[in-house]
C-alpha cells in the first residue's frame, strides 16, 4: 500500500519541489498540498494521509502550532520536517523534532531544478522507507493490531544478548567516558536520556549523532537548556571533563585522542564520509577503542543504516560494555538493529531505562 503524503509550505516553488520529488518515489502517493499551516492541518484531519512534510515558517499557523494542534486532535499522521538551513530554521526544527516530528529535511541548494530534485529524493526514499517500516511496526504492537505477540514472547522485549565467542561480555573496569551514537529520532531520545543523568555523573559524555551543520549547535543549546549536565558541541581540542557532554559538529568528524597529561581530547576532522555519514559513529567509537583501550562503554540508539556496529566491535574486543535501544522506544530500529545482529551489544533496553543503566555502570553497580 502505497505511503499517502500531504506538503505543506507558504513556497508554491518548494510545494511543487516536494511534490516532484516524491512523485518520483515507488510506493509514495501524494495526496493533496497546502500553502499554510492553517490548511495543512484542516487536511489532515480531513485526509488522514500517513505523513505531513511541514514548513516551520508559514502564514496563518506555523509549523509549531501545526504540531501542538495534531497532537491535541489525536493525529497519527507522522510528520517530516522540511527546515531551512539557518540558525532560526535549526532551533525550530529541534523544536519539533521534541515535539514528535519524525525526522527533518532541509530544503535543496542545487545549482538547478533537476539537481534539486535529485536531492531530495535522494534524501527523501531512505527516510519514507523507514517510515513505513515504523508504521507497520506501531500498527502490530497496538493492543488488538494484527499480529500481536503474546506476552513474554516478543522479540522486542527487553534482553540481554548473548555474547559471540571470543569477546569477552565482563566489563574490564568502570567506565571512564560513555559513547552514545545516534540518527533518525536523535533528539528526542536524548531530550529524554539526558535529562535522567545527574550532574554528579562523573564522567563525560561524546555524543554523534547524524546531523548537517548549524543543527548540531541548535541540538545543544535545546538540550543545555534541559539538563544538569553541560552540553555544548564540541571544538577542536576540547578536555574530556566529568559531567560534560560534547556533541560532534554537523558536517565534520569527531575523534577522541590521547595526550601527554593523560587527559583525552576531542580533534574535529574533515575525513571523508564512513557509511555515508559525517559525523560517523564508527569513527567516534574506533577512536575510543584505541585512545581509551577498555575505559569505554558505548549505547547505540535509535538511527537509520548501521553506523557503529564496526566501532562497536572495536570496543567489545577490550571488554568495553554496550547497550542498544530496542526495537519498540527506537523510531527507526536500524542501527540497534543492525549491532544486535553482529553479536556487539550486551544488553538491549527501552529507552526510558537507558539511563539507570549508565548510571549504575559508571557507579561500578553494573554488569
Amino acid at each position: 500500500m502505497a505511503l499517502r503524503v500531504l506538503v505543506a509550505d507558504d513556497s508554491s516553488v518548494f510545494r511543487r519541489a516536494i511534490t516532484d520529488a516524491l512523485t518520483g518515489i515507488p510506493d509514495v502517493q501524494v495526496v493533496g498540498s497546502a500553502p499554510n499551516g492553517k490548511i495543512a492541518l484542516q487536511k489532515v484531519l480531513d485526509l488522514k494521509p500517513d505523513l505531513l512534510t511541514l514548513d516551520m515558517e508559514m502564514p496563518e499557523m506555523d509549523g509549531l502550532a501545526v504540531l501542538d494542534a495534531l497532537k491535541k486532535a489525536g493525529s497519527t499522521t507522522s510528520v517530516m520536517v522540511i527546515s531551512a538551513v539557518t540558525l532560526r530554521g535549526g532551533r525550530l526544527t529541534m523544536q519539533a523534532l521534541e515535539k514528535g516530528a519524525f525526522d527533518f529535511l532541509t530544503k535543496p541548494q542545487g545549482k538547478d531544478a533537476a539537481e534539486s530534485k535529485a536531492m531530495m529524493v535522494r534524501e527523501l526514499a531512505p527516510r519514507l522507507r523507514a517510515l513505513a517500516h515504523r508504521r507497520q511496526i506501531r500498527d502490530i504492537l497496538r493492543p488488538g493490531g494484527p499480529a500481536s505477540p503474546a506476552p513474554g514472547s516478543s522479540a522486542l522485549a527487553t534482553s540481554a544478548s548473548a555474547s559471540p565467542p571470543g569477546i569477552a561480555r565482563p566489563i574490564a573496569s568502570r567506565p571512564e567516558i560513555v559513547l552514545i551514537g545516534v540518527s533518525t529520532g536523535g533528539p528526542a531520545a536524548l531530550a529524554r536520556l539526558l535529562p535522567l543523568l545527574p550532574k554528579e555523573l562523573g564522567v563525560p559524555i561524546a555524543v554523534v549523532q547524524h546531523m548537517p551543520p548549524i543543527f548540531t549547535q541548535s541540538l545543544a543549546e535545546s538540550l543545555s537548556s534541559k539538563c544538569s549536565l553541560r552540553v555544548r558541541e564540541a571544538a577542536e581540542g576540547d578536555r574530556l571533563e566529568p559531567g560534560l557532554v560534547l556533541i560532534a559538529p554537523g558536517g565534520r568528524h569527531m575523534r577522541l585522542a590521547s595526550c601527554a597529561d593523560a587527559i583525552a581530547r576531542v580533534q574535529i576532522t574533515d575525513d571523508p564520509p564512513e557509511n555515508n555519514c559525517r559525523p560517523a559513529v564508527d569513527y567516534l567509537f574506533r577512536s575510543a577503542a584505541n585512545s581509551l583501550p577498555g575505559r569505554a562503554m558505548a549505547v547505540i540508539l535509535t538511527g537509520m543504516g548501521n553506523d557503529g556496529t564496526l566501532g562497536l566491535r572495536l570496543l567489545k574486543r577490550h571488554g568495553c560494555f554496550t547497550i542498544a535501544q530496542d526495537e519498540a522506544s527506537s523510531v527507526v530500529f536500524g542501527m540497534p538493529k543492525a549491532a544486535i545482529e553482529a553479536s556487539v551489544v550486551d544488553l538491549v533496553l527501552p529507552l526510558d531505562a537507558i539511563a539507570a543503566r549508565i548510571l549504575a555502570t559508571v557507579k561500578g553497580r553494573g554488569s
